[in-house]
């Protein structure tokens, strides 16, 4: 009997060998990735003239922090190698040489700002390592064609626009439209998704198109000119200090279109109390993430563990700055693309995962507002929810309004 049982002891043995090889031989590494950990680097305005966006790189720190106290990914704990860049491109392309170069990362996650990433997106793609979910919000970084490495995260500019022409149509068929951007390529993007979905009528609805250069003292010219046109609806593109100009100078000449403005440009701090709370009342934008400081989240499942984290990582943290609530949304997303990696840990494998997100929600989304990719959808947050600014604060409205341009 025993020596019956010797095969099927063979075969068992045999058969474990082969189960373990298998396991070990599904494990890949590229650089910066290993048994025990994987190396995310970043680069981030810590100084200069965009030095408030530092905390998105702090509360992503953090982030990562909780992720290692609980065992990390798959088992492995991340090592977050964050540089100061000033908002500087030529120190941008040093800082990211060094991540990829010096510090071997296995890639660059939520680099911040449009100037200081576009030095570096030829680089990125040349050396094959993931320029993923960037900090800015131009179109061009939903490429996959010619940049298959680089992805940004939050709605684009243009997404932003279509969005707002599709409520513009939907409230007003007949609207008179009339925009005012910014001369550059943030500027331009907006007029180019507004465009995309007026369509055939642009040359009907949108009856005044006028631009200011940042260099400009004021724009009180500009909103003079524009109230002439006899415009119902203004679409303001403008950066915080013009955009609370703008507002300041039509409550002045009791014009009253149907406001839309930049989600640029919704901070009740440096935009709607400079312009005047009065003044601001009814202005339009839109929004895909949840204000931590407004009470109607406070019941709210992923409110609760967003709140959870601030109180044990970042205790004293400033919950009303929008930038912790979008880091955490941020690192909470590049989370779980590596748990879908598992232990294929190559950066060509991270890649497809990103590009695989469906129905993603991080916890500090508004609700219905989902993360989707593909590999011909570079472009992860493509809805945004309506909001109005009444009795000094922003109040969302109306259905989930996606960014696509047919129906």
């Amino acid at each position: 009997m025993n020596n019956k049982k010797l095969p099927l002891l063979a075969a068992i043995a045999a058969f474990s060998l082969l189960t373990t090889q298998g396991a070990i031989a599904q494990k890949k590494y590229d650089t910066g990735a290993s048994d025990t950990e994987i190396k995310i680097g970043n680069v981030e305005a810590y100084s200069g003239p965009a030095s408030a966006y530092g905390i998105i790189g702090k509360t992503e720190e953090a982030y990562f922090k909780m992720v290692n106290d609980a065992g990390g990914v798959n088992g492995r704990k991340i090592n977050w190698i964050s540089y100061d860049d000033g908002y500087s491109p030529p120190k941008t392309v040093e800082q990211v040489r060094k991540l990829i170069e010096s510090d071997e990362v296995f890639l660059v996650f939520n680099a911040l700002g449009t100037p200081t990433q576009n030095a570096v997106q030829k680089y990125h793609n040349a050396k094959k390592v993931p320029q993923l979910f960037l900090a800015t919000g131009a179109s061009k970084w939903n490429d996959p064609q010619n940049f298959p490495w680089t992805m940004g995260f939050q709605p684009s500019y243009r997404v932003e626009a279509r969005i707002f022409a599709k409520y513009i149509l939907k409230e007003k068929p007949n609207a008179k439209v009339a925009v005012f951007y910014a001369n550059d390529d943030f500027g331009k993007d907006y007029v180019a998704g507004l465009k995309e979905v007026f369509g055939p009528r642009t040359s009907q609805i949108l009856i005044a198109e006028e631009s200011y250069e940042t260099t400009e003292p004021s724009i009180d010219s500009h909103i003079v000119k524009l109230k002439g046109t006899g415009a119902d609806v203004f679409v303001n593109i403008s950066t915080p200090k013009f955009a609370a100009q703008a507002i300041k100078k039509m409550h002045e000449l009791e014009w009253k279109p149907m406001h839309v403005m930049t989600d640029v440009s919704i901070s009740i701090g440096a935009v709607m109390k400079p312009a005047g709370l009065d003044a601001s009342e009814g202005v339009l934008s839109a929004g895909y993430l949840k204000d931590a400081s407004d009470p109607q989240w406070k019941d709210d499942a992923g409110m609760k563990k967003f709140m959870a984290f601030v109180d044990k990582y970042m205790p004293g943290a400033n919950i009303s700055d929008a930038n912790i609530v979008y880091g955490y949304a941020a690192a909470q997303t590049m989370v779980q693309v590596l748990k879908q990696a598992g232990d294929n840990l190559t950066r060509e494998n991270v890649m497809k995962q990103a590009a695989s997100l469906k129905d993603f929600t991080p916890d500090t989304l508004i609700p219905g507002i989902k993360i989707n990719t593909g590999p011909n959808d570079f472009a992860p947050i493509e809805q945004l929810k309506m909001m109005r600014f009444k009795a000094g604060q922003w109040e969302l409205f109306g259905d989930i309004i996606s960014a696509e341009t047919g129906g």
